[in-house]
């Protein structure tokens, strides 16, 4: 095995590039783990042969990322006969560091996989700590379902929730790119999808195969989340009190006389119904009872109109009254007597987390009709865009642990920890702590007071996360 020391440079980088460190402990290790890996793989079929490629940073906490060295499998080696020896060593950018010894008849000459340029650019432009390439036929077959489509999309499949940051119900977009005849002519347009996908953590080559990279070989073999509330953190409350609401009270009966007969808002009546019905069993101040159907449209929406009057004015967060003004509202929306309310630092922010490939999710008691029209009918334009799903009451009450869990299934991440909700409300907060999650308190204009000694920490700005 020939291993060159570099001379030159300084700090952190240049200690790796010592014989000493070259012939390591961590070095070592990650020589072991991707022979091991290898012969794994074409036990999966994920590669056969000499085809397919893997290469895994030395994972060093003592050494900036970029800085890491790189190990690469080598071309012509068949995978599942590969040993720890034949590996490439690179420095951090891409230079040489140690390279395998030439072995006897009817072995080819060593030579590093035809994918480093691939693999560098997923090291440069996602700061992965690993790199897969499979010829897996899976991954050939999905790139000729349609040979026109320039991406795979999928959702409502289990195995989502194995990528970071999906879940269940999210769509996975993967981009696809055209073979050429070497493995490097790929190089500018695997780099342009990438940049065009800033979500994606896989590139699929049509007739040929996928690159998959991650945070480690777990993540690449496998593959944090915000959850934002809206009044109070992305949103004025004020924009809540003193426009939606009162446009909502002032628009239920127009609305409800005319659309009295649609599939809609018998539901929404249904839904008040039931709920009024319970309302009246707990006495509830401002409850009256609904007539039935027969007996007049006119009584009916009058009695409808007294209860969801009482239900605005007391700010109660349920279902049957957020689906009903969900409604209302997407008729203002489209007439644009109502244009969303962001803060100025809202939209920077939800570019920049979406850019870095950061799912940002909405969870509030409005319903998720009335979240997509704030986002999509914002001060600041369309802000959908940005957003990976809406959640509202129907996932839970706000200030039960429960409905946490229940999002944290949702998502598909390892762990609760990797998701940041952004709440204002102490209770809120709490909750959420308790199922796991990371906890950031909003503290914009107009915001409630908090306890003393709350313990939760808290910012102005989205610029603080």
């Amino acid at each position: 095995m020939a291993t060159l020391a570099v001379n030159g440079g300084g700090g952190a980088a240049a200690a790796t590039h010592t014989k000493a460190y070259l012939e390591g402990k961590a070095v070592k290790e990650t020589r072991l783990l991707i022979s091991e890996l290898c012969r794994q793989f074409y036990t999966l079929g994920w590669v056969s042969g000499t085809g397919g490629s893997i290469t895994v940073k030395v994972h060093d906490d003592s050494i900036p990322k970029p800085q890491q060295l790189i190990l690469m499998s080598p071309s012509g080696v068949q995978k599942e006969r590969m040993e720890p020896e034949d590996l490439y060593v690179l420095s951090g950018n891409g230079t040489m560091l140690s390279s395998p010894s030439p072995k006897p008849y009817p072995h080819k000459p060593p030579k590093c996989s035809d994918c480093a340029p691939l693999f560098m650019k997923a090291y440069e432009k996602r700061d992965a700590g690993a790199v897969i390439h499979s010829h897996g036929i899976e991954s050939c077959l999905v790139t000729m379902i349609n040979p026109m489509s320039k991406e795979f999309r999928i959702t409502h499949m289990e195995m989502i929730k194995g990528i970071k940051g999906h879940g269940y119900y999210d769509e996975l977009v993967v981009p696809i790119i055209e073979n050429m005849a070497y493995e490097n002519e790929l190089t500018d347009s695997l780099a342009k999808a990438i940049d065009a996908y800033p979500k994606a953590t896989a590139v699929l080559v049509r007739n040929h195969g996928i690159y998959v990279w991650g945070d480690s070989w777990i993540n690449a073999k496998t593959q944090r989340c915000i959850v934002l509330d809206i009044e109070g953190i992305t949103t004025p409350i004020s924009f809540v009190s003193e426009v939606l609401s009162p446009y909502a009270r002032d628009n239920v009966g127009k609305h409800l006389s005319v659309t009295y007969d649609t599939a809609e808002t018998q539901d929404d009546i249904k839904l008040l119904r039931s709920q009024v019905e319970d309302d009246l069993k707990q006495g509830v101040a401002g409850a009256v009872p609904i007539p039935p159907r027969d007996a007049g449209k006119e009584e009916v929406i009058a009695a409808l109109v007294a209860n969801v009057d009482a239900m605005i004015k007391a700010d109660r967060k349920i279902t049957a009254l957020k689906q009903l003004q969900g409604h209302i509202w997407r008729t203002g929306f489209e007439s644009n007597e109502l244009e969303g309310e962001v803060f100025d630092d809202v939209p920077e922010a939800l570019e920049k987390w979406h850019s870095l490939g950061t799912k940002v999710y909405i969870y509030s008691s409005g319903s998720r009709l009335a979240q997509r029209l704030i986002f999509g009918n914002s001060n600041y334009g369309d802000l959908r865009k940005y957003l990976s799903g809406f959640f509202d009451t129907a996932v839970g009450n706000k200030r039960e642990t429960r409905s946490y869990v229940e999002i944290t299934n949702s998502l598909g991440v390892d762990k609760p920890s990797e998701i940041l909700f952004v709440t204002d409300v102490y209770q809120e907060a709490t909750a959420a702590k308790a199922a796991g999650l990371e906890v950031v308190i909003s503290i914009r204009p107009g915001n409630g007071p908090l306890p003393e000694n709350h313990g939760f920490k808290t910012i102005n700005s989205f610029a603080e996360i």
